[in-house]
């Protein structure tokens, strides 16, 4: 299990990933090149992949995003140190925060 920042990255079984995920179309790579698997609103910055991988991102924003790494990868920050991930599939949750006023969850941004 891995953590950077607001980001938590568990390995799974990619038998575990669902059909509906796998049926979905990668996410974009950035003007940059990278694949972000969150950007920060406040200041811009992200948590992205800058080498091979594929993140499969669902449409419900609460549910995780699924991410697979066929050589293993670089995950980078500007204010976090870099994590090296192996190959594999990997669940992709972003840090929630309770609402009080609405008594909803929301995810957490910079």
């Amino acid at each position: 299990m891995y953590r950077q920042g607001d980001i938590l990255i568990r390995p799974v079984d990619g038998a575990a990933v669902p059909p509906s995920v796998l049926a979905l179309p990668p996410v974009a790579r950035d003007s940059r090149g990278r694949v972000v698997l969150a950007l920060g609103e406040a200041t811009g910055h992200a948590h992205a992949l800058t080498g091979p991988g594929t993140l499969y991102r669902t449409p419900q924003p609460m549910s995780p995003d699924y991410l697979h790494l066929s050589e293993g990868g670089r995950l980078v920050h500007e204010e976090h140190g870099p994590i090296t991930l192996p190959a594999g599939w990997f669940q992709v949750v972003r840090q929630r925060e309770y609402v009080a006023a609405s008594l909803t969850a929301r995810a957490v941004a910079d």
